[in-house]
């Protein structure tokens, strides 16, 4: 994924709320069925973490390697993942990938 495409993706989900939560408990196997999930109905997703922000990276490197999905951005201690579902939900600009 190029960085233009990675810029187009974290403005669209400027407007989106968190939808799955790391409690300070940090990795778990729900948590990358729930992120899972959510990729498979959003795209987009944003996940909010409260652990430490040491962890933080580390967590979610694993979680995109367990929903093989990308990790698009990291604002605070918010992490913006995307996975192309099926449907295409979000269309990206042919300009993107030049």
């Amino acid at each position: 994924m190029n960085s233009s495409v990675r810029n187009f993706l974290r403005a669209q989900a400027h407007d989106v709320h968190p939808i799955v939560m790391v409690g300070k408990g940090g990795y778990d196997e729900m948590v990358a069925k729930a992120l899972d999930e959510a990729l498979l109905h959003h795209e987009l997703v944003k996940v909010k973490f409260q652990a430490n922000r040491d962890q933080m990276e580390q967590i979610a490197s694993q979680l995109a390697v367990a929903t093989n999905s990308e990790l698009v951005g990291k604002i605070g201690f918010i992490s913006i993942f995307y996975r192309e579902s099926e449907e295409h939900l979000i269309t990206m600009p042919r300009a993107l990938f030049k």
